[in-house]
């Protein structure tokens, strides 16, 4: 077991079974002021984490050697808040949105730059929301251009002018807002909203993101926060960048 720095710095547990990788990454996160650990499977990681309480986000691997990195998310997203992010060799669509299914915030194909990684780590620990109480949490309010988002009432305000939303919308909004800048499949958006009796063929969520397109675009024709990535699913923006 690798560990870095003790200070008072956000807290990454790293689970891969290469050792190699283990040390480069624990050295390259410490030396861009994060404080890293590392484990080589499922039992030193829950070993480590009955004896240390504030780790901030897990670095989590797919193919470990016993219980499998998609168990060990699906297990500890059943115990506890915890940030995840999956690495895997497979670099498979299927293990991509398995994974996401599971509740991993973000998924990292191998062989990656340990830049990505770093960016991708600061991405997933500065969304709304990781930090805060049950209670917070309920009252997060979420903002993209010029929009608010209360979950607590459920309501949508564009410079305080409410913009009405069906239940549907709204689900699908928070989905979205839950995911920045990720591409999410038609499949996964289904299985997040509707849960797991659904229709292959079932385009609903087309219709929705057209509607809710309606609701917060300026112009739903070429959309700005919602984004079309073809053949895979929409991605949405909360900045409202320029489509490339």
């Amino acid at each position: 077991m690798n560990q870095g720095d003790m200070s008072d710095r956000n807290h990454i547990l790293i689970v891969d079974d290469d050792p190699d990788l283990r040390e480069l990454l624990t050295r390259y996160l410490g030396d861009n002021g994060i404080r890293a650990a590392a484990v080589a499977d499922g039992r030193e990681l829950d070993a480590y984490l009955e004896q240390h309480h504030d780790v901030d986000l897990l670095i989590l691997d797919l193919m470990l050697p016993g219980e499998e990195g998609l168990s060990i998310a699906r297990r500890l997203r059943a115990q506890r808040e915890l940030p995840i992010i999956i690495l895997s060799a497979r670099g498979d669509e299927v293990d991509r949105i398995v994974g996401l299914e599971m509740g991993a915030d973000d998924y990292l194909p191998k062989p990656f730059n340990p830049r990505e990684l770093l960016a991708r780590i600061h991405a997933v620990l500065r969304r709304p929301g990781r930090t805060a109480t049950a209670a917070a949490e309920k009252r997060r309010i979420d903002r993209f251009g010029p929009f608010r988002l209360d979950r607590e009432s459920r309501l949508l305000t564009r410079e305080r002018q409410p913009v009405p939303l069906t239940s549907g919308e709204y689900d699908l909004l928070t989905v979205l807002l839950d995911h920045p800048r990720r591409v999410l499949s038609r499949d996964l958006l289904l299985e997040r909203l509707k849960g797991y009796d659904r229709d292959p063929f079932d385009r609903s969520i087309d219709v929705r993101i057209t509607r809710l397109r309606k609701k917060i675009e300026d112009d739903p024709s070429e959309p700005a926060y919602i984004r079309t990535v073809w053949g895979e699913g929409y991605m949405f923006d909360p900045e409202g960048g320029a489509i490339p």
